[in-house]
């Protein structure tokens, strides 16, 4: 199942980029879409429903890497719809945000993407997310902070320091919140 919605969700992305004169918000409503029907599918289990998130955010960066959309750019975005759609489901955002920033570093280091710029706007999507659903936009960036890096620290050490690193000197983010989650992280 799961291998299908990693394609369905490809698929769905590619599709949306292709008509869209905004291609951020077509990736945005095309994850949602696809994360809203496999939460439906999966009912109420837990490993379900992040497996879901996993794989709906593994596809959703296939997919924009196969049209040639900046894949630093399609995760902010891929994040905060993650969020929405859990949130919309009842589901554990946290647990989401955490799985889907871990899915999306590795997508992106599998294909080649910019670790260090992927994280930053890793965390801000989980922020961004965070304030549209009304939970805690510091316990977002630490939950998000906490995928990145486990996904950093499995590419290799240098690509964990690297990321460390890129999310303490980022200004837009808070720094004592990821200063706090990275600490929490080792």
């Amino acid at each position: 199942m799961f291998d299908t919605l990693i394609t369905e969700t490809k698929d769905a992305v590619v599709a949306a980029i292709k008509g869209a004169d905004d291609v951020l918000t077509a990736i945005r409503d095309a994850v949602k879409n696809q994360l809203t029907g496999a939460l439906s599918d999966v009912g109420a289990t837990a490993q379900g429903a992040m497996d879901a998130v996993v794989n709906v955010t593994k596809g959703a960066i296939e997919g924009a890497s196969q049209v040639g959309v900046s894949i630093v750019d399609a995760v902010k975005g891929t994040l905060s719809s993650v969020i929405k759609g859990v949130s919309d489901a009842g589901g554990d955002v946290m647990n989401a945000i955490t799985s889907a920033a871990e899915s999306a570093l590795s997508s992106g280091a599998k294909i080649g993407s910019n670790l260090e710029e992927m994280a930053v706007e890793i965390v801000q999507g989980a922020i961004d997310g965070a304030k549209d659903v009304g939970v805690s936009t510091s316990d977002a960036a630490g939950a998000a902070v906490s995928g990145v890096i486990k996904a950093a620290d499995g590419v290799g050490e240098e690509a964990g320091k690297a990321v460390r690193n890129a999310l303490l000197t980022a200004a837009a983010l808070p720094k004592d919140v990821i200063e706090t989650a990275i600490k929490g992280s080792k």
